[in-house]
């Protein structure tokens, strides 16, 4: 049964689609990220959704977690730049007994000043932990260079913003949660009014909170190199890509497939079969702030690594020169699994009706995106790579020596 969408007064969206299943599986996005974390206490969003569990409603930290426990419930969740997920999983007849508790712990959470010391070290633990990995060094360097304002900074924070959050100012973070641009997205073997019924149970007068879209300012073309004592050099490059709405979305994803999706992708043999020259190479899409970005990463020796760079960029180039008929038949075959199967399971469905809902305003079917997957043909997706301009890259790269000086050493 396709999903069904409703907007409650309080201004809660709400998706239901009824599946013959014994599980439920809901997904709560709330419309407050890294990005939206105040001036000078980055890490604050993320801190505070840890912050939540340590008690709710009538129960404590333990008491919140035994419930869900007793329920048999799977949870999930955490914080990105845009949002804050809460994601649960249990038998359809325990819907309502889960999704009280969590409107508890959105709304009515104990927040404990004791306990955000504690979250505080830990959040800088991990924040820590970041600089033994070169590749995650890489990408937080990527972030700050690419990216301008909230979107700058990893979502767990800086260790300054970190030090700088205090009870009062995260409990303040936490009283902007509310209905206005939240989605709740519901996949269980119960009809959609029920499920609507209790949403307005639950969320009926919730707050309307206080967010405001944050837009993020990109800065393409630029190079930056950090310096790293390795034994390899890490890079990626950032282009522009193909906006969500875009009509041209889905001949994208499905270039990007031939370009970079397995073993029988472009890269993957240029890069490594052909010259051995990196374990991985890749290209991707990345939606960030309603738009999306051609991202690539790789990483090689330091002598190997301009020739990796050089075959990647030719691939790219090449490949915006269009794709064989093996190449193109291969990709949709892939795109149209990938759809089919991500919506079988129930926790993936609710999550994608979440983000489709914040993003597109509206639940895509399966069945639809596959029919749009379909109608794809070799010339059409051609000619979208013919008028496709990444436009001007940036180059982040972390390793002994910039990539430049090697290149011209």
């Amino acid at each position: 049964m396709p999903a069904q969408t409703r907007t409650l007064p309080s201004g809660l969206r709400v998706a239901a689609e009824r599946r013959a299943t014994p599980g439920f599986s809901f997904h709560l996005r709330l419309p407050l990220g890294s990005a939206h974390d105040p001036a000078g206490q980055e890490g604050t969003s993320s801190l505070v959704e840890e912050w939540l569990y340590k008690g709710a409603g009538q129960l404590d930290a333990r008491g919140f977690q035994d419930a869900l426990d007793d329920l048999g419930v799977r949870r999930g969740g955490g914080t990105d730049a845009e949002a804050t997920f809460f994601a649960a999983s249990g038998l359809n007849e325990d819907l309502g007994a889960a999704l009280s508790l969590y409107a508890d712990l959105l709304r009515r959470p104990t927040l404990p000043d004791a306990e955000l010391p504690v979250l505080r070290d830990l959040a800088r633990q991990d924040i820590e932990g970041m600089q033994d990995s070169p590749a995650e060094r890489l990408g937080l360097e990527a972030r700050r260079q690419l990216f301008s304002g909230g979107y700058a900074h990893p979502v767990s924070g800086t260790l300054e913003g970190l030090a700088n959050i205090t009870p009062v100012s995260a409990r303040a973070f936490w009283q902007r949660y509310g209905a206005i641009g939240s989605v709740l997205a519901v996949v269980a073997d119960a009809e959609p009014e029920a499920v609507f019924e209790l949403a307005e149970t639950l969320f009926g007068d919730w707050q309307p909170g206080q967010t405001q879209p944050e837009e993020p300012q990109l800065n393409f073309g630029l190079s930056a190199h950090v310096h790293d004592d390795s034994q390899q050099t890490h890079f990626t490059f950032t282009g522009r890509g193909v906006s969500p709405h875009s009509p041209d979305w889905f001949a994208w994803h499905l270039s990007l497939t031939a370009l970079s999706g397995g073993s029988a992708s472009r890269l993957f043999h240029a890069v490594r079969e052909e010259r051995g020259l990196a374990y991985t190479a890749q290209a991707g899409a990345q939606v960030v702030g309603g738009e999306a970005l051609l991202s690539g990463y790789a990483a090689s020796t330091p002598q190997r690594a301009p020739e990796t760079l050089s075959v990647m960029l030719s691939e790219l180039r090449k490949w915006r020169q269009g794709l064989t008929r093996e190449e193109f038949d291969r990709a949709q075959n892939a795109l149209i699994a990938s759809t089919v199967f991500g919506s079988e399971s129930i926790r993936a469905r609710s999550g994608g009706m979440a983000r489709d809902l914040a993003l597109f305003g509206r639940v895509r079917e399966a069945s639809t995106m596959r029919g749009e997957i379909e109608a794809l043909t070799l010339d059409k997706v051609n000619a979208f790579l013919g008028g496709y301009d990444p436009g001007p890259l940036s180059l982040i790269s972390l390793g002994p020596v910039p990539l430049k000086e090697v290149a011209h050493g």
